[in-house]
């Protein structure tokens, strides 16, 4: 397997709901479809995005199936089936497999807050028990309330199917240490758009984003420019969307894609409770850099 199994942007994608709150699945083809077209080589399915936490499994399973339907092999698609429940993630992931998805996206479990033992363990046992499917990582300590060590990650890169990490870390130092000791075709992803090129000089493949649902083009060119040598233009680029990158974390992800992707006319509706819209104030101050980058 190569180390850009993947692709190299990766779309983390919202769920589109309706105003009623349930779950838009004629919008969600429509975006799949056109994140594949427009920058992207994979999307992530119900992942922290995709409002994972707030849908049901019965849900997910559906968004699993439209989506890979929607992409018709123009793209990966990875099916979010983390939970702080082994049993579950294993559970969900197996059906993730049997619906023909390309990889599983796997968070650290939050809450019980395991040892590192437990991590390993746990990620294991689900990667045992889905051995055909491809496993990314899920390292991201803000939402979980604890760091994956590079120790636990550089030992699990040992499995045979878990292929790649998301470090949403923001270490790179950390980052460093997973690539200088993992196999060669095992990838690094950044987590965070606006990390995305220091991390590639630390040996990362490319990001898990959120802002490519709106420059998934100019990302992927940040990357290829990168890549051939050109560090002014990767420079160039990461500085111009770099207001972009922190404009959509102004407050709690999805909550400012959510609000841009309706700004510039997709009905990907609001959230459901406990998340809420994006104050007048905030969404006042994205709309600005939005219009500055020319995207409304």
């Amino acid at each position: 397997m190569s180390e850009t199994y993947f692709g190299r942007v990766i779309t983390a994608m919202v769920t589109p709901f309706t105003v009623e709150g349930q779950v838009n699945y004629g919008m969600v083809e429509k975006l799949a479809d056109y994140l594949v077209t427009h920058g992207s080589d994979g999307i992530v399915v119900c992942g922290t995005t995709g409002e994972s936490p707030t849908l049901s499994w019965q849900e997910e399973y559906e968004l699993f199936s439209i989506v890979k339907k929607a992409v018709n092999g123009r793209g990966k698609v990875i099916a979010g089936t983390g939970s702080n429940s082994t049993s579950e993630a294993i559970e969900a992931t197996q059906q993730a497999a049997k619906l023909g998805l390309d990889g599983s996206l796997q968070v650290v479990p939050y809450y019980n807050k395991p040892p590192q033992e437990g991590l390993y363990e746990h990620f294991r046992a689900i990667a045992k028990a889905c051995p055909d499917l491809p496993v990314m990582l899920y390292n991201i300590p803000g939402r979980t309330g604890q760091n994956m060590t590079p120790e636990t990650i550089i030992k699990l890169a040992a499995v045979d199917n878990i292929v790649a990490v998301k470090e949403a870390s923001g270490n790179l130092e950390q980052t460093c240490k997973i690539y200088c000791h993992t196999p060669e075709n095992f990838a690094i992803y950044s987590g965070d758009d606006f990390l995305t090129l220091p991390l590639m000089t630390c040996g990362a493949v490319g990001v898990v984003s959120v802002a490519s649902h709106l420059v998934g083009e100019e990302i992927q060119g940040m990357i290829q420019a990168f890549l051939t040598g050109d560090a002014a233009k990767a420079i160039e680029i990461n500085l111009k969307l770099f207001p972009l990158f922190k404009g959509l974390f102004c407050a709690t992800n999805p909550i400012p894609i959510k609000a841009a992707l309706n700004l510039v006319g997709w009905e990907v509706g609001g959230l459901r409770l406990p998340l809420c819209s994006l104050s007048p104030e905030l969404e006042e101050g994205l709309a600005k850099i939005m219009q500055e980058l020319a995207l409304i």
